[in-house]
């Protein structure tokens, strides 16, 4: 998660409208003009897979007209909606996603992997995880949009941030950064409420299939919340961007795996 330093988001405002608004505006490119400060937005994270999933409502609607009025290829709609979710979430999440994908590949204490994590250069091992978790990512959408499974895209959106969740409430906060926030006030009730509600969407979305999709999330954030300790023995803001990221890929194979062996 980039910006971490940007200081408008330590104001004195802690309405609840005031953190969903900033929320919105601090994961999205939808600008508010008046948002709530960082502690607003944490104390409503527990929201974000619902925020997040409107993104994918978007991304559904992209999907479905460019498929059944354009008749454009399927893999070229994958990756234009994958596009737009990178582009949506003004690249915030993306930016997390290369910065650990430096600080994994350096060999040292967990003090300079995350140095390095926190350094603006972008390495091979940033390139490379990009490349990995982008080609799954759209070779996946390409067989959702295929088998006509237009609304997991909105599941998928909900997902990203379940893994998000999922990494804040197992582990433990850097000692700066904003990330550091999301994961102190993230509580177990409020995780499981996240959890529940979810849950109960994606079945409505797409029956069981749906309910997988959730529970791709929740695998994707432990296993980078156990890689996230083994290197740099907390999480931070850029641990969690890169959760969204791969919490979206895990879902969308929970999915199709699921929906091929039906």
């Amino acid at each position: 998660m980039k910006d971490e330093n940007r200081d408008d988001y330590f104001q004195e405002q802690s309405s609840f409208l005031g953190g969903v608004f900033g929320l919105i505006s601090f994961s999205t490119i939808i600008p508010f003009r008046t948002h709530g400060n960082i502690n607003s937005m944490a104390k409503v994270a527990w929201l974000w897979p619902f925020i997040s999933g409107i993104m994918g409502i978007l991304g559904f609607f992209i999907s479905y007209f460019l498929a059944e009025i354009l008749y454009l290829p399927s893999f070229l709609i994958a990756a234009i909606i994958y596009g737009f979710f990178l582009y949506i979430n003004g690249f915030n999440h993306l930016d997390g996603l290369l910065d650990v994908g430096d600080g994994i590949m350096v060999h040292g204490s967990a003090e300079k992997k995350i140095a390095i994590m926190r350094d603006s250069m972008i390495g091979t091992g940033a390139i490379g995880l990009f490349f990995i978790v982008a080609i799954i990512t759209v070779a996946s959408l390409d067989s959702i949009i295929g088998y006509n499974l237009f609304l997991a895209i909105i599941i998928l959106e909900i997902s990203s941030k379940i893994s998000l969740l999922t990494v804040s409430i197992s582990s433990k906060p850097c000692s700066d950064g904003i990330g550091k926030y999301f994961i102190e006030y993230l509580t177990t009730k409020k995780y499981i409420i996240t959890i529940a509600l979810s849950l109960f969407v994606s079945f409505l979305l797409l029956n069981y299939i749906g309910i997988f999709g959730i529970m791709g999330g929740i695998l994707s954030g432990a296993i980078v919340s156990m890689i996230s300790r083994r290197n740099f023995h907390v999480a931070t803001g850029d641990v969690l961007g890169a959760s969204n990221e791969i919490g979206r890929l895990f879902s969308a194979l929970f999915i199709l795996i699921v929906f091929i062996l039906h």
